[in-house]
């Protein structure tokens, strides 16, 4: 899955198409787009405090599962900025009577949503996005109470902190990078790949160049790094 520089939109299938949208979109309303896509692609392991509240087990349940839980959440949401014209409210929960297994389906256009093509549009959003998948699971019962507890902390900690936009707090550090060409405004018109791949190639440019002077310094050794941070060309 490549080739979205200069894409602003990616067919799924037929019926489903997933927006890229512009900073400049996305900054108008960026809690609510990126709550929208957290519920769409998140794990069960990035919401297992939520789930354990529910009397769920997050180690039982897949990703599938997970979405299928959330679905109504999303069907009152305004996912102009990820679907496009699609309406959510439209689909409602079905059998596949192939093989038996839940799906969601729009009666009116036909359209399905199962869960591969689910994993497909999380694929989608997590590289646009640049979004890491959680999918660690504990050992055993223990590891698991800490583990939903720990996240329980961070959670509240996070609840206790000021809405900050990582997205603009991005913009300001890549806009007074002298590696990025753009201003404030001109920002705005890029899609959030094409500034996600900047700000990551720009991370690793500076990472390169700090490495080589520590080189030409001696304070580091060529023989010790590994060959890929020789090469500051992001793959």
């Amino acid at each position: 899955m490549s080739g979205f520089l200069y894409k602003t939109e990616y067919k799924i299938n037929d019926y489903i198409t997933v927006k890229i949208p512009t900073v400049g979109e996305i900054i108008k309303n960026e809690d609510e787009y990126y709550e929208s896509i957290s519920l769409i692609v998140s794990t069960p392991y990035d919401m297992m405090v939520q789930l354990d509240d529910a009397g769920i087990d997050f180690t039982n349940i897949t990703d599938w599962d997970l979405f299928c839980l959330l679905f109504k959440d999303l069907q009152n949401r305004d996912l102009s900025l990820i679907f496009g014209d699609i309406n959510l409210k439209d689909f409602e929960t079905a059998i596949n009577k192939q093989n038996g297994n839940i799906i969601l389906l729009n009666q009116k256009t036909g359209a399905v949503i199962d869960r591969a093509i689910h994993d497909k549009i999380c694929r989608f959003l997590r590289q646009i996005l640049c979004i890491e998948k959680n999918t660690k699971k504990p050992a055993n019962e223990e590891a698991k109470k800490f583990m939903i507890e720990r996240a329980r902390r961070r959670q509240k900690r996070n609840k206790r902190k000021s809405n900050q936009s990582q997205l603009e707090n991005f913009i300001v550090a890549l806009v007074n990078t002298s590696e990025f060409s753009y201003d404030y405004s001109s920002t705005l018109g890029l899609t959030i790949y094409q500034f996600y791949a900047s700000l990551h190639q720009i991370v690793k440019k500076v990472k390169f160049d700090n490495l080589m002077i520590g080189c030409y310094a001696g304070t580091v050794s060529v023989k010790e790094l590994d060959q890929k941070e020789l090469n500051w060309i992001s793959n």
